[in-house]
């Protein structure tokens, strides 16, 4: 494993695939309900073991679930990809 958390692979491949601003758009527009969203992504979780991304889905959470969390997001969405 090279270390990289499943949200960052993630952020990484929307980068790649041009995806970013659509992304930082909706994350504005979820922004009053996050920490709901993130309830719900824990509920999810087990479910999503199941196929391998309880633990992408957690940290989600957590990031969400926090405005501290929510500006990290926010702010690697809004990086430039490294090349």
């Amino acid at each position: 494993m090279d270390g990289q958390s499943d949200v960052s692979r993630w952020i990484a491949a929307a980068k790649a695939r041009g995806e970013a601003p659509f992304l930082l758009t909706l994350l504005e527009a979820i922004k009053p309900i996050a920490p709901v969203l993130a309830n719900g992504l824990l509920v999810a979780e087990p479910l999503a073991v199941l196929w391998g991304g309880g633990g992408a889905l957690r940290e989600l959470a957590d990031l969400l679930e926090e405005p501290e969390g929510f500006e990290a997001l926010r702010r690697s969405l809004a990086e430039e990809p490294m090349e």
